[in-house]
């Protein structure tokens, strides 16, 4: 499916954290599965990969997930969300240890974050949040946060960072393992089920760092990098006599025609089909030429030598050499084309020859020497989600006008420039649910919405019902999915989320029930 084009309404990057024992007031699994999709997003081996891909300095460079930056305008009322059965909770675990501060005389609740998350190997966030689950392991975020429209399939390389503060990960790094969503929303793009619920594996501390040999880097699974120091011929020679040429040390060669830079394995063979390095400035430089040049020039190569003859000859398929007849008529290929045929005329295959002569010419070849270091980065579990931040509860078929404070971490500006969030720190509203403006684009006709001004960066931040400041606790009961400029003013004055009702029970019962292993394994 693609993704629409010029919406009025923007998706606020984002996503929601939950974990939660779930009670058998829910809909069974069972039952949740007609209205349910659910995607694998890694493997527990590639899990401290992936959580060491996300380095302070990516995380800083991630930017708020946002499909679109359309101007929004004045939006008619949509249909009530109803109840589509009895009313339900599934009550809070109480916060974790330590604090994450307070804003304006509320205490923040430890269970929010961001999810990072990349498409097309672009790091982006969105906001998040934990909610009660049995494993501890649950988080719960915008829909669009997680799984792709346009190439309909999972973001990839999804983590989630509680209480994430200016790339700090204090708690933990908490990496997808498999995500939920709504069938209408995965298949339809229906944003009035713009939410999903996402299992994560134990979290991942990054622990430091060491310097290993390069057969104990080539063996290590987790994540790990290089660092070139460039280095003397001397000592280029020296390092070659002692570790080979699959050892750490390696040359680049700069040719003002062609420029190639050769690893250890490949070392000696730079160059090597085309140009042979000489001494004292001088070298063979290869040029392409027509038959008749390559027929006229002497064969044969000593060191008195003045020319060398080179041909190549290589098979290709019927679709290459037809365009290759085709650059000769334009008098752009060199060499020659052949074809076998069988005994009917049938062409079978296709070969083409370039020709090519060396000459002694002066040369300016620079030759830089190098020598890598290998490191390896070293991790320790930081247990499991839930234990280390709590989590929310779950309420389902709550009626509207009831009072929630909605956490996340808005960063984009609004339309009119204002830019009055960094995205770096944790943000709330506090108002009423009401029966949100329909969105035609997003196929939005009973979403909730609440009097706020955040900005894109807080998609997937939760709706949090009876939120206790003391105990930093409430009740998950909607994700921010959009940002509403209800007046045509270009500025932000809504956030809308989708209603909660039995259909997300289910999906969140399933996903709340659901073990992702132990660390590491």
């Amino acid at each position: 499916m693609n993704t629409r084009a010029k919406r009025l309404v923007l998706p606020l990057g984002g996503a929601l954290i939950a974990s939660t024992v779930v009670g058998a007031s829910l809909a069974t699994s069972a039952e949740a599965a007609p209205d349910r999709k659910t995607h694998t997003m890694s493997t527990s081996g590639d899990a401290k990969s992936i959580a060491g891909n996300w380095t302070a300095t990516r995380l800083k460079a991630a930017k708020h997930y946002t499909e679109d930056a359309g101007v929004s305008g004045k939006l008619s009322t949509s249909k009530k969300a109803s109840a589509d059965g009895k009313a339900g909770l599934v009550p809070p675990t109480g916060q974790g240890k330590g604090s994450a501060g307070k804003s304006k005389n509320v205490n923040l609740p430890l269970t929010v974050g961001r999810v990072f998350f990349e498409v097309d190997g672009k790091p982006y966030y969105c906001s998040g949040s934990v909610v009660e689950s049995k494993y501890k392991n649950l988080v719960a975020t915008a829909g669009h946060c997680v799984y792709d429209t346009d190439k309909n399939k999972p973001v990839q390389n999804f983590v989630f960072i509680p209480g994430y503060h200016q790339g700090k990960a204090a708690r933990g790094i908490y990496v997808g393992a498999k995500m939920h969503t709504h069938y209408d929303f995965d298949v339809y793009e229906d944003y009035d089920r713009d939410y999903a619920f996402v299992n994560v594996y134990d979290g991942i501390k990054q622990t430091g760092e060491k310097e290993v040999v390069k057969s104990e880097y080539d063996k290590h699974k987790g994540f790990k990098y290089t660092v070139d120091r460039k280095i003397t011929a001397d000592e280029y020679a020296k390092g070659i006599d002692k570790y080979g040429l699959n050892g750490p040390f390696w040359k680049k060669l700069t040719d003002p025609k062609v420029e190639t830079v050769a690893k250890p394995a490949d070392a000696q063979q730079h160059l090597e089909e085309y140009i042979k390095e000489g001494r004292n400035g001088i070298k063979l430089a290869a040029e392409e030429v027509t038959e008749a040049v390559y027929k006229a020039a002497p064969s044969g190569l000593d060191n008195n030598a003045k020319f060398e003859r080179k041909s190549k000859k290589q098979p290709i398929t019927q679709q290459e050499y037809q365009q290759l007849l085709k650059d000769k008529g334009d008098g752009k290929f060199l060499g020659k084309l052949e074809a076998d045929k069988d005994t009917n005329g049938n062409e079978t295959a296709w070969y083409k020859t370039n020709f090519f002569i060396k000459k002694w010419v002066k040369t300016t070849v620079k030759e830089e020497y190098y020598q890598s270091r290998y490191f390896i980065k070293t991790f320790a579990s930081a247990g499991r989600l839930g234990d280390n931040v709590g989590g929310q509860g779950f309420a389902w078929n709550q009626k509207l006008g009831k009072k929630v404070f909605a956490f996340g971490y808005p960063t984009a500006a609004h339309p009119d420039g204002n830019k009055p969030y960094s995205g770096e720190t944790m943000k709330w509203c506090y108002n009423k649910t009401y029966a949100g403006p329909a969105v035609p684009k997003y196929k939005v006709e009973e979403q909730v919405a609440i009097k706020c001004a955040f900005t894109p960066g807080s998609s997937g931040g939760p709706f949090l019902l009876q939120y206790k400041s003391s105990k930093r606790t409430g009740y998950l009961n909607g994700v921010v999915s959009l940002a509403l400029d209800t007046d045509g003013n270009k500025r932000y004055d809504r956030v809308s989320s989708p209603y909660f009702d039995g259909e997300t029970a289910g999906i969140y019962k399933y996903a709340a029930n659901l073990w992702t292993g132990k660390f590491g394994g």
